[in-house]
């Protein structure tokens, strides 16, 4: 059977690494064969952990093993005939050596080739969970939305492309002067669509791996995991829970106590734009969170009060699914218990304003949308539906 898989992601600082260590810990407590891998370019999981982590897994503790993925690996692995292919196209055009190296690795991909790795530890029998501490960023996960152009490559590329090189090349060479691709340019993409597309796999079987989103109670924070939530909702991963952490407690003293309940008012925000998925809470500690003891305090907040299974999944349903089409788009919402005649829609920007009986969800939409305006919406079951449709053209005069 395929491990269980979480990987946590969130804005850079918020704690992430320490929520993905604590739960490790907590997985590898509860009997479980646990790896914890780290995909973040700046690996800190050594310094949570207390250990020494490597490229390939290391045990830390009973039943527990940690990983930190060397970017630069896994580009040679995955990219090495690309990266020779575009440098001595660079270097013929009067780039530097050292600079068109650079150059040949879009932003972004060195995570994307990080988080591959997560394929070799959801093949092998030797774990039962997986805890991936991600980059500090949604754009991992949004670069995963490339099957679908992966598909397309292999579907209407690879089967021509050789039949269109070998005619190409002499013309491209002496009208454009440019060097065409090679048969390893076009392996090494094909091998990474193909990746692409069994990564993609793992990720939308929602019966063993989910996405944990971790924030503070900061606006911006929230604002950013909640943009991050609308595109895990629309690409089909799975959110099933998300995690505040560095709460103030409620004796912080008067010095504190106009924070406390600044983090109150946005604790709200949270629980309005995250339901129904479960809100999973950590103080803020007297002490910086390094180590076993201080890790396991961590795990005993966010899961010993409630006394939750660490590696259960917490939350089984899309609470918001978004299509977008030539035509249109349309917003599926999960809203339980609501009557229909109180149900209020206002879109803002970015921002779809959900009214339900007095209380305000507030959904942040995706950039495309922008000039998009709702034309319907439909309630049943619990069900809200909203179609969205962009400003038509003005007729010709």
């Amino acid at each position: 059977m395929a491990p269980r898989t979480i990987l946590y992601t969130g804005k850079g600082g918020v704690g992430k690494t320490s929520v993905a260590a604590c739960t490790a810990r907590a997985c590898a407590a509860a009997g479980l064969r646990t790896l914890i891998i780290s995909t973040d370019p700046a690996h800190s999981l050594s310094e949570s952990l207390g250990g020494s982590l490597g490229a390939e897994p290391r045990p830390v503790s009973d039943r527990l093993w940690g990983q930190e993925v060397n970017a630069q690996e896994e580009m040679e692995r995955h990219w090495s005939g690309v990266q020779e292919w575009l440098g001595e196209v660079f270097v013929e055009r009067g780039v530097d050596r050292i600079s068109a190296q650079e150059l040949t690795v879009p932003p972004g991909m060195d995570e994307l080739f990080s988080l591959l790795r997560l394929q070799a530890a959801h093949q092998s029998p030797d774990w039962d969970a997986v805890i991936v501490d991600c980059a500090p960023t949604g754009e991992t996960l949004r670069l995963l939305s490339f099957p679908d152009v992966a598909r397309w490559w292999i579907e209407k590329v690879f089967p021509f492309e050789r039949q269109i090189l070998a005619a190409a090349r002499p013309l491209a060479r002496s009208l454009l002067d440019i060097q065409l691709p090679g048969s390893a340019v076009f392996a090494d993409i094909e091998r990474l669509s193909q990746n692409l597309i069994e990564m993609n796999e793992i990720l939308r079987d929602r019966d063993r791996c989910t996405v944990r989103l971790v924030m503070n109670p900061d606006k911006m924070v929230i604002g950013e995991a909640m943009r991050t939530f609308t595109y895990l909702n629309l690409y089909g991963y799975l959110t099933d829970a998300v995690i505040v952490n560095r709460i103030f407690p409620s004796d912080v003293g008067d010095y504190f106590a106009g924070w406390r309940q600044v983090q109150e008012e946005h604790l709200e925000l949270v629980r309005s734009a995250f339901a129904p998925v479960p809100i999973l809470c950590a103080p803020y500690f007297d002490q910086e969170v390094l180590g076993a003891e201080m890790l396991d305090r961590l795990g005993g907040a966010l899961f010993g009060s409630d006394r939750l299974d660490p590696a259960a999944v917490l939350h089984d349903r899309l609470t918001q699914e978004l299509s977008v089409s030539e035509e249109g788009a349309s917003l599926r919402l999960m809203l339980p218990f609501a009557q229909k005649g109180k149900i209020s829609l206002k879109k803002i920007g970015l921002e779809l304003i959900v009214g339900v009986d007095g209380h305000r969800r507030t959904i942040i939409l995706p950039s495309a949308l922008a000039a998009f305006q709702p034309t319907g919406a439909t309630f049943e079951d619990g069900s809200l539906e909203v179609t969205f449709h962009g400003a038509r053209d003005p007729e010709p005069a």
